[in-house]
């Protein structure tokens, strides 16, 4: 009987303690919540590097955090939001933009650095963006020639072929295999956009004019080393 009694004193001992650590559990304060992590804005990958028509870059960090602007300052107004959206309208190019349109809209010499001057054209592009005076194409034919400087002292401008006859990217002609070549001049690609016996002589007229062979292309190589040589030395 005693035994009987010590034992239920014990049970009685273990359910006080339980419930009371129970009451201690529910009564403990709540632990502080943690602090929510910082946010930031997200605009999106910083830099936008366009290859086509030619290689060129824009910064959404300098323009968003550096300058201030929000989105709604080029969306959806000067661009879709939309990635390759300005591209798929046929119209981004140079001749655009001096218009005012796209980065135009700003880069006008007044809200920000114009986009005409030869001295701003490494913001964006890379480099200065200077024509090579001759281009040789190499294939489908090896030995044709195509003056820039020709071109340019007849009052032609960097939009007068590009992006429509031809891509501002050196080679981009040359890689459209079974696409480049006489016929498709004469179909009016390419060159023949101009030299269609109209606007400038007929691309199937005055064949050495561009053709000059290989043999020709040494010459004229030749000859320039020659002349840069002759400079270096004066």
């Amino acid at each position: 009987m005693k035994m009987k009694t010590l034992l239920m004193a014990a049970l009685w001992v273990v359910a006080v303690a339980g419930t009371s650590m129970a009451a201690d559990k529910e009564t403990a304060p709540a632990p502080a919540p943690a602090a929510p992590a910082k946010q930031y804005e997200s605009f999106g990958n910083t830099q936008i590097v366009e290859m086509e028509s030619v290689k060129q870059m824009f910064s959404h960090k300098a323009h968003v955090v550096t300058a201030g602007l929000t989105c709604d300052s080029c969306h959806p107004s000067l661009f879709e939001r939309k990635w390759g959206a300005a591209k798929a309208k046929g119209d981004y190019n140079m001749a655009s933009l001096d218009a005012g349109k796209y980065c135009g809209a700003c880069h006008d010499g007044s809200t920000a650095f114009n986009t005409t001057g030869p001295e701003t054209c490494k913001k964006c592009h890379g480099s200065d963006m200077k024509q090579p005076d001759v281009i040789v194409f190499n294939r489908p034919v090896k030995g044709v020639v195509f003056t820039h400087k020709a071109h340019v002292d007849m009052g032609l401008d960097c939009a007068s072929c590009h992006d429509k006859a031809f891509e501002m990217r050196k080679g981009a002609a040359e890689e459209e295999l079974g696409k480049f070549n006489m016929r498709a001049l004469y179909a009016g690609k390419y060159c023949g956009v101009c030299h269609n016996g109209n606007i400038a002589f007929a691309s199937n007229t005055r064949c050495t004019s561009c053709h000059i062979g290989v043999k020709g292309v040494e010459k004229m190589l030749n000859k320039a080393a020659a002349a840069a040589e002759e400079k270096a030395q004066h």
